[in-house]
């Protein structure tokens, strides 16, 4: 056993932070049982593995800021928020929810295809099948046609993917935007963003696959024009077929539209650009992820892509300035008073880059669990049930109810999967069955419920958040991205979601159907599982992983 106590050594050399009394609680048993049947493959473990949680972040108000629950006034409510980031104001009419992998495929392809300015997508990943060719097809189909209708094509396609997960295997993401790239340099960017924690010894002794657990490029924003997607997937033939998450689309939403395009862009500035070669640099005068200064890497970063927020902040307080000045003066005009009165809905977005010192969707996530009182009902939604021990501890205290809903072991995206992966649906269900503990020894059961979404041949991938206030059955209020509201959403990924609070009563309808009746009680709901008994999968979760169960947080895949 020699062989497998010094990978033990090595790795707890390089990655100690992470590694620091995990190894002191998973037993020599455990080692000598894995390394038999698996040999050392089992140490790859180790970057899954994550240091505890901290409590929640402190809640700052302003003056007169109050979580009273009320019916009226829903910005004055929830604009706080414009403490830390724009706020948007959009006809709810322009705001679609979007119900199935298809639906979603479908709305790509065909923006795509008549996009005239701009195509900005950000995922994980691009996948390398049929379905994700023809997006390129897509995309070159509308390069060609701008081609054609000027010397001067104004189309701009720029791609903001992870990396690693990016750079995986010979056919991957970058090999698929090659001949995009090589025909149409001129129009064509592709940006890999490099977590500046995968470097040194590190960085050469993990291998691919496992090195996504580090930290990844997670943002989901697909951007055509002035309408845009926000959601959870990704750019993958199970996403476009039969991988539940959520989509929202927002059309005709210019200075959303904006942000975004910004935004991606920003953290292109900071990421490897791919080249026509298939090589890759970083643009003049940018710190290198994983060569250059770690904590340089951090500050230049952070200050690149806090500018476009705190600039679009700017550019809205000069804006709601002369507008209040038009105001007072009687001079508004009937036509700006009317846009105004039909945009009945605000879009708040949050990004969240802990690696960059950027926490600005943590801290609104805890406020508005903080904040939600007696009579509010929240439900939440994750495919991997990790919360952060922050958020746990906001769930469990008093105040109001929570339904949350997470995958079974069946729709995760491991089950049956060989080695090791195969038993992370199993500890997910470890992890769960510790949380309904805890709530029943608070004696919260009648508060706090849990449910598991199930679907054959389908998995599970929606995340967000849906608020309702005291007595209303439509939520006010939802939150729609890529966090997971684990572990590595907050510590380690770079994430956006974006908080849409609406008095439009189509609007919240549309969110109601989603939020509540589709995954938590539609066709696919198999039942609440406040006694946390998973028929099946619930009685064999491996001893191991009640040992290591603890430190799973950061387990979640990278997808």
């Amino acid at each position: 056993m020699a062989a497998p106590m010094s990978w033990r050594k090595l790795v707890y050399s390089v990655y100690k932070p992470v590694l620091a009394g995990v190894f002191t609680r998973v037993s020599d048993r455990f080692f000598r049982m894995r390394d038999r049947r698996r040999g050392s493959s089992v140490l790859l473990l180790a970057p899954l593995l994550a240091e505890a949680d901290h409590s929640p972040l402190p809640v700052f108000r302003s003056p007169g800021a109050t979580g009273d629950q009320g019916t009226d006034g829903l910005h004055a409510q929830f604009c706080w928020m414009a403490e830390h980031v724009p706020a948007f104001r959009v006809p709810g009419s322009h705001v679609h929810v979007l119900y199935s992998p298809d639906q979603f495929y479908r709305a790509i392809k065909a923006r795509i295809k008549t996009a005239k300015k701009r195509v900005v997508m950000a995922s994980l990943y691009l996948g390398t099948g049929p379905l994700e060719q023809d997006l390129v097809d897509c995309m070159q189909e509308a390069l060609e046609r701008s081609q054609e209708e000027g010397d001067k094509p104004d189309l701009q396609v720029s791609i903001l993917l992870d990396y690693t997960r990016g750079s995986r295997g010979e056919s991957n993401s970058r090999t698929m935007l090659m001949p995009l790239l090589q025909q149409y340099s001129s129009q064509m960017r592709v940006s890999l963003y490099h977590t500046p924690d995968l470097r040194g010894l590190l960085r050469l002794l993990v291998p691919q696959r496992f090195n996504e657990t580090i930290g990844v490029q997670h943002i989901k924003v697909y951007l055509f024009d002035d309408d845009l997607i926000i959601s959870g997937a990704n750019l993958s033939d199970s996403y476009f077929t039969n991988r539940q998450d959520r989509y929202v689309l927002l059309e005709n939403c210019g200075e959303v539209a904006d942000f975004f395009s910004d935004l991606v862009a920003a953290v292109g500035d900071v990421s490897l650009q791919l080249k026509p070669d298939n090589s890759v640099s970083m643009i003049d005068g940018m710190v290198h992820p994983y060569i250059g200064n770690r904590e340089d890497f951090s500050t230049s970063a952070r200050q690149h892509i806090m500018e476009v927020v705190n600039t679009a902040r700017t550019r809205q307080h000069v804006s709601e300035s002369r507008r209040l000045e038009r105001e007072g003066e009687g001079v508004e005009e009937k036509e700006e008073g009317e846009k105004r009165g039909k945009e009945d809905t605000w879009v708040f977005p949050l990004i969240q880059m802990k690696p960059l010192g950027i926490r600005v969707d943590e801290q609104v996530t805890q406020r508005l669990l903080t904040d939600a009182g007696d009579g509010a009902t929240v439900f939440l939604t994750s495919g991997y049930f990790n919360l952060t021990k922050a958020y746990m501890s906001l769930v469990m205290r008093a105040g109001p109810d929570y339904r949350i809903l997470t995958a079974s072991p069946e729709v995760n995206g491991f089950f049956g999967a060989k080695g090791i992966a195969g038993e992370i649906p199993s500890a997910y269900i470890h992890i769960a069955r510790q949380f309904y503990a805890k709530v029943s020894q608070l004696g919260q059961q009648e508060r706090v419920h849990l449910y598991e979404y199930h679907r054959a041949q389908w998995t599970f991938h929606a995340k967000g958040l849906w608020y309702y206030l005291r007595g209303q059955v439509w939520p006010c209020l939802t939150l729609i991205g890529s966090p997971n509201f684990g572990y590595r959403s907050v510590h380690r990924d770079l994430e956006a979601q974006i908080a849409i609070v609406t008095e439009n009563p189509e609007l919240q309808a549309q969110l109601q159907e989603v939020g509540h009746s589709d995954p938590c009680k539609g066709q696919y709901y198999s039942g609440s599982l406040s006694a946390w008994y998973v028929p099946g999968a619930g009685d064999a979760v491996p001893e191991v992983y009640r040992g290591v169960g603890r430190y799973i947080p950061a387990a979640r895949p990278s997808c």
